[in-house]
């Protein structure tokens, strides 16, 4: 099961997000990254990891979540810190990190693909730590209670139909 075939993936969002927010999902990058589009007749590309389902959902997660203004600048013009951050390099990650994780780990369920919680720090022995574990947790629930952004409700309301998941849907 870890090792998906992220096809329907790319399948379901290019055709949710192609053509109404010219933006695809792309496979085949050594690293993440987005790349807006340079010119109004190319489309903006979401690029994830190796063809990693998990990642490819990751992504599609941090796309869900970017506003706008965001959606214009390369990788959402967050800071990334590569493996190896210090303890105040990784808080700073996982505040970051929150939402798109909790949306990541409702589409994972709506695929019945298992969710891992990531640090995203493989080289430092600095794990998720408790709080962003609980933190992660409290948006997941938020989402369940109060509703998911449009993007995201619409993307894993695609990922229920065409997984058939009988997880529980928020919408």
């Amino acid at each position: 099961m870890w090792d998906r075939d992220p096809q329907p993936v790319i399948e379901i969002f290019n055709q949710l997000f192609q053509t109404s927010h010219r933006t695809e999902l792309c496979e085949g990058g050594s690293e993440p990254f987005y790349l807006p589009a340079s010119s109004s007749d190319q489309m903006h590309r979401i690029y994830f990891r190796e063809g990693y389902f998990s990642s490819a959902l990751h992504e599609v997660a941090h796309w869900c979540v970017a506003g706008k203004q965001r959606r214009m600048l390369e990788d959402y013009g967050y800071w990334y810190q590569p493996d190896g951050r210090t303890s105040h390099q990784q808080k700073q990650f996982e505040a970051v990190e929150r939402k798109p994780q909790a949306l990541e780990s409702l589409f994972a369920k709506a695929c019945d693909h298992p969710f891992v919680l990531s640090a995203d720090n493989l080289e430092s022995a600095l794990a998720c730590s408790p709080n962003f574990e609980q933190a992660v947790e409290r948006q997941v629930n938020h989402y369940l209670k109060h509703g998911l952004p449009r993007r995201a409700r619409l993307f894993l309301q695609a990922c229920h139909a065409r997984f058939e998941s009988h997880s529980l849907m928020c919408v």
